[in-house]
């Protein structure tokens, strides 16, 4: 199978159920970010591995049911294309995730500034990813209906590349270096 269509050589490309729309669309911008995201884990899961793998593992397949349901025109032809749905056991599992690595962490009391080591920055790149990833996802919403759980999953992610961006700074031996604003 050849990668290479030359059907967006126009400046098209084909959904899920094959209609085109521009490349540009609010769609593609949606799932596109998705995607980069999920690139971005990749990255994050071979920095940090063997610590976290199952969990940046399930979230990359998580994030591939999420761009394949953007992709597709809504739940009836996901479901034809037999998408795995995002379900709230996945919403729970990244919020139980959290709290597990909480409890190791120092209370927070300031702002933190990303960095400290390559793992906890590219953490901290995932969670700015996410977070427009779910701008991206919201503003695609305001045009066409969009399931509310994938605006969930992606909000509770974001969340989650902070915890664990300081969790890793903890695991890591790393310093976590508050923001301290001019007086």
């Amino acid at each position: 199978m050849k990668i290479y269509t030359r059907t967006g050589d126009k400046g098209q490309t084909g959904l899920l159920g094959g209609t085109r729309v521009s490349k540009d669309d609010a769609r593609i911008e949606a799932y596109g970010t998705v995607d980069e995201l999920n690139s971005h884990i990749g990255m994050l899961r071979d920095l940090v591995a063997p610590h976290h793998s199952d969990l940046l593992v399930a979230m990359q397949n998580a994030l591939f049911s999420i761009g394949s349901r953007l992709a597709s025109s809504g739940s009836e032809e996901a479901a034809k294309f037999q998408v795995p749905p995002v379900t709230e056991e996945q919403i729970t599992a990244l919020e139980s995730a959290m709290d597990t690595m909480d409890r190791d962490l120092p209370p927070m009391r300031n702002f933190i500034l990303p960095g400290g080591h390559v793992a906890v920055s590219q953490a901290h790149i995932c969670r700015t990813v996410c977070r427009r990833a779910e701008r991206r996802v919201v503003a695609l919403s305001s045009i066409t209906e969009v399931d509310e759980i994938l605006i969930r999953y992606l909000n509770r992610a974001s969340d989650l590349f902070f915890v664990l961006s300081r969790h890793l700074t903890h695991t890591l031996n790393a310093d976590e270096i508050p923001w301290t604003p001019r007086k």
